[in-house]
């Protein structure tokens, strides 16, 4: 039950059966936030979904919004998971472990005691090595048994707190909620060439790309810049930044390109050896408390229905499904 509202909850583990990047993590916590705003990234390759709030607004039942979700990312990703549903955390990886590629293992509130029993006491988080080496030379072996003994004599064996602890897991509570991530106040991104650079074409490649990995970035989390800062590491491992601060808080490619370039061309690189780039945006904010200027230029409305039919593209294909054609290999 949740302390607060005394509902039950519905808690689904996904394991994501793929090696992802950092940004493709990302692009699924994203993903799944259509789902439920309730999401909590579990890295590398997990994720947990708090479905109370959801199930009321999709009308739809438990089992059927985790395979919603799993479906989701199938089509959008073509990763395969497993997952698990329950009433809480610990229970709902419990029960993803517990299933195979393309499964969900639902495990009801009013079963989870006969779900839990005969399992092995390991699988209970936080059970490591030493304290099953120590059940097992007592004959402990399975999570029934363990509910099953008294508590004084479970805290003989493993002391006071961590008997405590154990037998807590052992009966299913976990009263810890599914925490969303805390919005980043900044975010940034870097290139290291490959050798020393004294090309300005090449340098003004550099930073347009890292400005669209930027807003690719800003977009994907729902939020807007209203700084950029460029900094410039040079051979002699010596560097300069500049800042600049947005006419308006965007997430806008274009724009940040526009500025990120304007603070290239000032540094007046010429004969400068340059090693590496890195743009960094500051003074986020979540999009839709940003204010925006109103533009009676319709080519500006036509580039950001174009940015997000893009955005769409490479959230289905790869990031490199859509670039500027300046990036064109």
């Amino acid at each position: 039950m949740s302390g607060a509202s005394g509902r039950q909850r519905h808690i689904a583990h996904l394991h994501l059966h793929a090696a992802l990047t950092e940004a493709q993590y990302a692009d699924i916590i994203e993903l799944m936030s259509e789902v439920t705003p309730h999401v909590q990234a579990v890295p590398p390759d997990a994720v947990q979904l708090d479905l109370t709030s959801a199930l009321r607004y999709f009308d739809l039942s438990p089992y059927d919004m985790v395979q919603t979700a799993m479906i989701r990312l199938k089509l959008f990703y073509g990763i395969d998971s497993s997952a698990g549903l329950a009433g809480n955390r610990m229970l709902a990886a419990m029960a993803a472990d517990a299933s195979a590629p393309g499964d969900t293992t639902w495990v009801p509130v009013e079963r989870a005691a006969e779900w839990l029993y005969p399992r092995p006491v390991t699988a209970l988080p936080g059970i490591g090595r030493a304290t099953a080496s120590t059940l097992s030379r007592y004959g402990l072996h399975t999570i029934g048994q363990i509910t099953d003994l008294p508590a004084a004599t479970l805290q003989r064996l493993l002391g006071a707190g961590q008997a405590r602890l154990l037998a807590e897991r052992a009966r299913g509570h976990d009263l810890r909620p599914v925490v969303p991530a805390e919005p980043a106040t900044h975010l940034s991104a870097d290139l290291v060439l490959d050798q020393d650079c004294l090309d300005p074409a090449r340098q003004h490649r550099a930073v347009l790309g890292l400005a669209e990995q930027v807003g690719l970035r800003l977009r994907g989390e729902s939020q807007v810049a209203g700084r950029l800062a460029l900094t410039v590491r040079y051979a002699d491992r010596s560097s300069t930044t500049r800042t600049r601060t947005l006419p308006e808080s965007t997430d806008h490619s274009p724009a940040l390109a526009a500025v990120a370039l304007g603070l290239l061309a000032g540094l007046g690189l010429q004969r400068a050896r340059v090693r590496a780039f890195v743009i960094r945006a500051d003074d986020l904010l979540p999009a839709d408390r940003a204010c925006r200027q109103l533009s009676l230029d319709p080519g500006d409305a036509r580039a950001r229905a174009a940015e997000a039919a893009a955005d769409r593209a490479r959230r289905r294909f790869g990031a490199e499904a859509v670039r500027p054609a300046a990036l064109a290999d």
